[in-house]
């Protein structure tokens, strides 16, 4: 291609240079011409002028394609410029399928041992009604679909949240309910935010799950309670967050608790997955 370009670029030149300078280029062919000495010179240096100019296009061409635009080079760090977290914070995850009783386990953890409850979802839904929202019609867009968020957006309105409370009252303890749902998510929260201390994964079957969901829809008003969404949600739970269970078990970080059981009974194995991680 580039050997193309600088023939081409020759060949332009050659006939430019030719219409405008018919006159002062000689036949050098004709051995009749008194001036043969200085015509070689001439044609040596308009030889080598074309020939600069083939090679500069050339490199201009190889140059051009090994250097894009910075824009295409630069990776994207939402949070480089920000304020910093402390680097003691006690952060768990807490995970499990829609409808699996995630909210009553955490109220009580709070009420025990002073964490600060933060849900994902209950993030998402204020920033959904907050007027003049630049995220609010998207966020609204994927909740009814009943897909996952953009993390960019999910993870700054995660740390906004820990700052706010860091900063009102030096709290370092914290319950990230319904999150990372995303191994996206998992890998960029935990090198830009904080790592996990551990994971509480709450385990139940989809049918005692959907059971749970249809009773709770009939009080709770949210667009994602209807029987069309409860089943995108769970195959969306199945298919991408599964697999942030497994990245996070392979690091020994996972305790799974059975919810099937009573809330009680829920209760006495995370307060004993507590006591294990402290």
């Amino acid at each position: 291609m580039f050997k193309s370009v600088a023939n081409n670029n020759d060949k332009k030149i050659r006939k430019t240079f030719h219409n405008k300078n018919s006159n002062a280029i000689p036949n050098l062919s004709t051995n009749s011409n008194p001036n043969k000495n200085t015509s070689n010179k001439r044609k040596s240096k308009i030889l080598l002028v074309l020939g600069l100019l083939a090679v500069g296009s050339s490199l201009f061409s190889i140059s051009y394609q090994k250097s894009p635009p910075q824009a295409f080079l630069e990776e994207v760090d939402i949070m480089s410029k920000e304020e910093s977290l402390p680097k003691n914070l006690n952060i768990i995850f807490v995970l499990g399928g829609p409808g699996v009783g995630k909210g009553t386990q955490c109220d009580k953890i709070v009420k025990d041992y002073g964490f600060v409850h933060l849900s994902a979802g209950d993030l998402l839904r204020a920033e959904q009604s907050r007027p003049n929202s630049e995220y609010g019609e998207l966020i609204k867009n994927y909740i009814k679909e009943g897909l996952i968020v953009p993390q960019e957006v999910t993870i700054q309105l995660l740390k906004n949240a820990i700052l706010e409370n860091y900063n009102k009252s030096h709290q370092l303890n914290f319950l990230i309910d319904g999150f990372p749902r995303k191994m996206d998510q998992a890998i960029t929260f935990e090198k830009t935010v904080h790592p996990c201390k551990f994971v509480l994964f709450f385990d139940c079957s989809e049918k005692v799950m959907l059971e749970r969901l249809l009773k709770r829809s009939k009080t709770s008003g949210r667009d994602d309670d209807n029987m069309e969404s409860i089943k995108k949600r769970f195959k969306t739970f199945v298919e991408t967050s599964m697999p942030v269970i497994q990245y996070f078990e392979q690091q020994y970080k996972v305790v799974k608790i059975n919810c099937e059981k009573s809330v009680e009974e829920v209760y006495k194995d995370v307060q004993n997955a507590i006591k294990d991680h402290e």
